[in-house]
This record gives C-alpha cells, structure tokens and sequence, in this order.
C-alpha cells in the first residue's frame, strides 16, 4: 500500500522514514512519553528507533498492512507519531500517538487526530476508529474529546506496564 503525506498548515503527516531513527529516539526518549505509552522503552535508544523502523519499513510492504505509522513533522523535524494499529481494512482500526515535550501544547495532536481519522475514515473506508488512554492522561482524553470521540467505558486493568495493572478509557469515532 502507498501510505500518503498529508499536509497541514503546523505539520506533516508523512511515512516514516530509516533515517528518521535519531529524531525518534531524541524524542520519544522522554519519561512523560514513556508514562503514556504501553511499549516505549525508557531511556529510548537510536537502537531501539532503528528496530522499530525496520519493522515499520517491513510492514508497509504488505498490500494491507495492519500498522500505519505515521511521522509528525514540524520545521523538518521528526515531533512525534501517529498511527492507525490492528488495522482491518474496510472495517475498524486503533489509533495511538505521542508527541515529543517540545511540541506539546500547541494543539498539534487535537488536529493530527483529525487528520489520521480523515485519513482512515477515507481512504481505508474505516467505520470504526478506537483509542485507549489511560485514566491518569487528561490531556490525551481531551484531545479524543475535541475530536468527537466518544467514551465507551473504562477498562480495568487492560494494560499491564511492568508489574502494574492500568484501567484504561475506550474511545471510538464511528462514521
């Protein structure tokens, strides 16, 4: 499948890229990203970013692939990742995100959410778009909230980080 660039006026969504390793790294090696993800390692290595694009690299190869990750770029430099993840294409997929501390408050998740849902809603011809965040991430759930996802309910312990158990909150967009 082509993955397309889509092109904002703060940012580009764009296919990630092998040399794109030390940006994600510099970025993603950051312990509010790590408190807010499920599979970010902390500290996050270049050598971490390298297997990761590999697999990234791999999957986009496929006529339908199950991941699309996708690169945040502002000013040229890698900001963070967007993705649609457990992709069943025609039908319903996941989105996860994070963005690096230098970039966060400035409303790019709420419109790079609404760019990914375009996106799958679109050209996936998605009906169903999910997120999960956990309950201690307000501002993760509020950008789901101005992107007209609604609350599902909560989950208890649906993800285990380490040896603790986290509730998490189910979004979904439907079209």
């Amino acid at each position: 499948m082509r993955q397309p660039t889509i092109k904002t006026k703060n940012f580009i969504l764009r296919p990630f890229r092998k040399n794109d390793a030390f940006q994600v790294a510099e970025q993603a090696s950051d312990k509010e990203v790590y408190k807010n993800t499920l599979v970010l390692p902390y500290p996050y290595h270049v050598s971490d970013a390298k297997k990761w694009l590999g697999k990234v690299l791999k999957e986009r190869q496929k006529k339908y692939p199950k991941s699309l990750p996708f690169a945040i770029v502002i000013d040229d430099k890698v900001a963070g990742s967007i993705s649609l993840e457990q992709i069943k294409h025609g039908h319903k997929a996941e989105t996860g995100y994070w963005l690096g501390k230098d970039f966060r408050g400035r409303k790019i998740m709420t419109q790079a959410v609404k760019e990914i849902c375009k996106f799958g809603f679109n050209d996936l011809e998605l009906k169903r778009i999910t997120a999960k965040v956990f309950l201690f991430n307000p501002t993760s759930k509020r950008v789901l909230e101005k992107n007209n996802f609604k609350l599902e309910g909560i989950l208890k312990k649906e993800s285990k980080k380490g040896n603790r158990y986290i509730d998490t909150y189910l979004f979904a967009k439907i079209k």
